[in-house]
C-alpha cells in the first residue's frame, strides 16, 4: 500500500488503523490514536455511523455528535452484506496494524473476519474489541450501552445527592472511558509487538470502564461491608471537599487534608469551627459531615464565588468555581491548554471540539481536519491500496461501496 497522505507528527505516525467501530466508545480510541499521529481510517456501513443522525443536525446535514469524535480520520463506505465490501475490508486489514471494533461478539466472524482469521494472514494484527461486557463470562454475548454499564457497575449507586434515586453521570463515563482504555490497550500491544512481532486480542468494555471508576466506593466496601452512600459532590475519604453554596452560585473547595482545612477557617474567620472537637480531625469532620457543611455555608453565603475563589487562591487552597459549559470552554486555563481545538468543515466551516488531553515534549500532537463526510476518502483510499479506477467503479456499480459524489467528481 502507498501511503498518500503527509507525515502528520505525533508518536504513532506511521501506525495505519481500520476503524469498524460506532457511536462512541469505539471512536474515541480512534480520535485519541488519530491525534497521536496514526493514519486512522473509519469504515462505515452505507448509510453511515449511527451517531450521524444525532441530534442537533448543524445547518449542512452534519450531526454536532459525529463532528465530535471523529476528527482526523479518513472516511469510506463498504457494504459488508456483499462479497466484494468483504473483499475490500480483507485487502486492508492484511497490511493494517491496528483494527478496531465495537460489535457483539461473533459479528466478525459471521463475516469471516474474525481475529483468528485475519491473524493467519496478518501475525502482527492488533485486534482492538471494545463491547457491552468483554468477550469472556455469562454477559459476553449480550449487547450492551452506557447507561446499563453505569448502572451494573454500580456507579449510579453512588451518584446524585442522599435520598435520590438512580442517577447517571452526566457524561457517558463509561463509553467515554472505554475508549480511553481501549487506546491505552492498543498503545501496550504495539510497544510490545515493536519488541516481537506479534500481534494480539485487546479486549476492553463498557462494564470494566465504569466498574473502574469504583475505586473508593470500592475501597470503603471492602473495607467496612457496606454500601457506600450518595454523597452529591462530597467525597467519601475526605472532608470538606465538596460543592458548596455561595452568594451567587456555587464553589468547589478541596480542604481534603488538615493543613488545607485549617487555611479555610483562617480565610471564612470562623474560630468557633475550629474549636469544635467533632471536627478536629478528618475522620471526626467526615463523621459529622451534614452538621460542618452547614456551618461552612453560612458563612460562604456572605459574598461571591468570585471573592471566595479569590482569597482561598491567596493562600494556597485548591478552589474553582463550578461553571457551566460556555464558560468552561473559554475558561483561560482550557484555552492555554488547547483543550477547544478548531477545524474546518468543507460544509459547516469552523466548528469546534475537544482537543488531547495528552502533551509529548517531543513528538507533539496531530493537528488534522475534520470529521469525514461519509465514503469522502473511499476512492481515495482504494486507490492508495492498489485497486485500480475499473475496478473502483465495479464495486460501486455493485454496491459494494460508497463514494461521496462530490468526491467522485474531484477524483475522476
Amino acid at each position: 500500500m502507498t501511503d498518500t497522505l503527509k507525515p502528520s507528527g505525533g508518536p504513532l505516525q506511521g501506525v495505519k488503523v481500520i476503524e469498524l467501530s460506532h457511536i462512541m466508545s469505539g471512536p474515541v480510541c480512534g480520535m485519541m490514536l488519530a491525534d497521536m499521529g496514526a493514519d486512522v481510517i473509519k469504515v462505515e456501513k452505507m448509510d453511515g455511523d449511527d451517531a450521524r443522525r444525532f441530534a442537533p443536525i448543524l445547518s449542512h446535514g452534519e450531526s454536532a455528535s459525529f463532528m465530535m469524535l471523529n476528527r482526523n480520520k479518513r472516511g469510506i463506505a463498504l457494504n459488508l452484506k456483499t462479497e466484494g465490501g468483504c473483499a475490500v475490508l480483507r485487502e486492508m486489514l492484511a497490511s493494517a496494524d491496528v483494527v478496531t471494533e465495537n460489535y457483539r461478539k461473533g459479528t466478525m466472524e459471521r463475516l469471516g473476519l474474525g481475529y483468528e482469521t485475519l491473524r493467519a494472514a496478518n501475525p502482527g494484527l492488533i485486534y482492538c474489541a471494545i463491547s457491552g461486557y468483554g468477550r469472556t463470562g455469562p454477559y459476553a454475548d449480550k449487547g450492551g450501552f452506557d447507561l446499563i454499564a453505569q448502572g451494573l457497575s454500580g456507579l449510579m449507586s453512588v451518584t446524585g445527592e442522599p435520598g435520590q434515586g438512580p442517577i447517571k453521570a452526566g457524561s457517558p463515563i463509561a463509553d467515554i472511558n472505554a475508549g480511553i482504555l481501549a487506546a491505552l490497550g492498543v498503545s501496550a500491544a504495539y510497544a510490545h509487538r515493536l519488541r516481537t512481532g506479534q500481534g494480539q486480542i485487546v479486549d476492553t468494555s463498557l462494564l470494566e470502564a465504569g466498574f473502574q471508576q469504583m475505586y473508593w466506593a470500592a475501597a470503603n466496601f471492602f473495607a467496612s461491608g457496606e454500601n457506600p452512600p450518595k454523597l452529591g459532590s462530597a467525597n467519601p475519604t475526605s472532608t470538606p471537599y465538596q460543592a458548596f453554596r455561595t452568594q451567587d452560585g456555587w464553589i468547589n473547595i478541596g480542604a481534603a487534608n488538615q493543613a488545607n482545612y485549617e487555611r479555610l477557617l483562617q480565610v471564612l474567620d470562623a474560630p468557633e469551627i475550629a474549636g469544635d472537637p467533632r471536627f478536629a480531625t478528618n475522620v471526626g469532620r467526615t463523621a459529622h459531615r451534614a452538621e460542618l457543611v452547614e456551618r461552612l455555608t453560612a458563612y460562604l453565603m456572605r459574598d461571591t464565588t468570585h471573592h471566595w475563589v479569590e482569597r482561598l487562591d491567596a493562600v494556597g487552597l485548591p478552589v474553582g468555581p463550578v461553571l457551566p459549559i460556555s464558560e468552561a470552554v473559554t475558561h483561560p486555563q482550557i484555552v492555554a491548554r488547547e483543550m477547544v481545538v478548531e477545524t474546518v468543515h468543507p460544509l459547516d466551516g469552523p466548528t469546534r471540539s475537544i482537543g488531547l488531553p495528552i502533551r509529548f515534549s517531543e513528538t507533539p500532537k496531530r493537528t488534522g481536519g475534520p470529521a469525514p463526510r461519509l465514503g469522502e476518502h473511499t476512492r481515495e483510499v482504494l486507490a492508495a491500496y492498489g485497486f485500480d479506477a475499473t475496478r473502483i467503479r465495479d464495486l460501486i456499480a455493485q454496491g459494494a461501496v460508497h463514494v461521496l459524489e462530490e468526491a467522485a467528481h474531484v477524483s475522476a
